[in-house]
């Protein structure tokens, strides 16, 4: 399923321009991760995937349809939104209900409907809080609710605002492989995030907006590593790329992953980073 967004602009009724002509194509199961500063109009991009905002000029097209056209639940087959904040979506009595309640809302059969949500609260790490009152939680566990009962939908395209704001170590380490799991599964994910060391780890192609408008498009690595600083977008780079350079290391690391590799490298070869090659 692609995702289209085309010369997309936005003013809301007090003449602010929150997008301004917005232009990429999100293809089938990319990791994409959309930062930039406060007001740069990232959650105003997000709301029109869901249809509770809708262009000013230009278009947002879901697998080939015009989302302008698309009530919200049609639009809610295709892409799941979490927010940053839990409890503007959470409604019902328990979790067990609550995770439930969108795959019985899409219509889907009982078998499915339970297949879902049993697998959507395994893998939050939610199977032992079925019968409890999600505001009876704290707000880490709130998160993983919001965002369980989005994958019981099964949407092909999952958007997620800010996912590690207010997670813990635990919480965050459960997102990540989940977001590898998701990744397999050929899911489409989109997250909105001020995390570059989240960003780093898990996704493979980073939006900046600024103003409105978008000012970088590209492969993770190649920003955080230099391309673009990251500090004009109100960022650190991330924890192993400044590690890195304090090292004097002379090719720029991004991930644990990365770094690892680089140290191994020159624990193998004995030669310091901060001379020349001979």
């Amino acid at each position: 399923m692609v995702l289209r967004i085309d010369s997309l602009v936005h003013r809301y009724p007090n003449g602010t321009t929150a997008l301004a002509n917005v232009s990429l194509t999100v293809e089938a199961g990319e990791r994409v991760a959309v930062v930039g500063p406060n007001g740069a109009g990232k959650s105003t991009l997000a709301r029109h995937l869901i249809g509770i905002a809708r262009p000013t000029s230009g278009t947002v097209e879901v697998n080939g349809r015009d989302a302008a056209e698309l009530g919200i639940a049609d639009l809610a087959r295709s892409v799941g939104f979490v927010f940053q904040n839990p409890d503007n979506q959470l409604h019902a009595a328990t979790v067990a209900r609550e995770v439930g309640f969108g795959p019985r809302n899409l219509g889907f059969s009982a078998d499915r409907r339970t297949a879902l949500t049993e697998w959507a609260l395994r893998v939050t790490g939610l199977t032992g809080e079925t019968d409890s009152h999600p505001r009876h939680l704290s707000f880490s566990e709130r998160k993983r609710v919001a965002l369980a009962s989005v994958l019981a939908m099964d949407t092909p395209i999952i958007v997620l605002d800010e996912p590690t704001t207010g997670q813990d170590h635990r919480s965050v380490a459960l997102l990540e492989e989940l977001l590898g799991d998701l990744h397999k599964r050929g899911k489409t994910i989109i997250a909105i995030t001020h995390d570059t060391d989240f960003c780093a780890e898990n996704f493979d192609r980073v939006v900046v907006l600024a103003e409105g408008y978008v000012r970088w498009d590209g492969p993770v690595e190649r920003w955080l590593e230099g391309a673009e600083d990251p500090s004009e977008s109100a960022f650190e780079q991330p924890q192993m790329t400044r590690l890195g350079q304090r090292l004097g290391w002379r090719t720029p690391v991004v991930t644990l992953d990365s770094f690892l590799d680089q140290l191994t490298d020159h624990a193998e070869t004995g030669v310091c980073p901060r001379r020349p090659a001979p």
